[in-house]
């Protein structure tokens, strides 16, 4: 069954929190899709993921690039599955891509001080849950982890 976790970003941006949670994915071994809803963004991010930490980068590559089907982390604003992911993280706004059912994990990063981001999130809580997936909100704490909250 799909997971799908909600991480509500407050005073975090999202070059922040990406990161974190890219690493971890790689750790667990675990190909991941990150979409975007522009071609801008996936610029930045591609060019954030090399430079984000000096002691390290992550493996990545876009859809634009040939090989993409070989890359750990591939970004890109379409809702294919070219590297075979079992993860997906939707940034931004994107869509749940139509074959959500297929992935292990997806994972919706929100800005909860955009309201329209907060409502659109509720939303699709709303037809994850309707769809059967297994849903989880998270927020951090005053200290800045991730707490589950539902």
């Amino acid at each position: 069954m799909t997971e799908v976790l909600f991480y509500h970003l407050q005073q975090q941006p999202i070059e922040r929190v990406l990161p974190a949670l890219l690493e971890k994915s790689l750790e667990r071994g675990w190909r991941v899709v990150v979409q975007s809803s522009s071609e801008d963004r996936v610029d930045a991010l591609d060019a954030h993921l090399w430079t984000f930490r000096e002691d390290s980068f992550l493996p990545h590559g876009t859809d634009k690039e040939s090989g993409a089907a070989d890359q750990p982390i591939l970004l890109t604003v379409g809702d294919e599955n070219r590297n075979g992911a079992t993860v997906r993280f939707l940034v931004d706004g994107a869509p749940m891509p139509p074959d959500g059912g297929a992935y292990q994990r997806i994972v919706l990063l929100f800005d909860g001080d955009d309201p329209d981001a907060v409502a659109a999130a509720r939303e699709r809580w709303s037809a994850c849950k309707a769809l059967g997936f297994e849903t989880t909100y998270w927020q951090p704490d005053d200290a800045g982890r991730w707490q589950r909250k539902a």
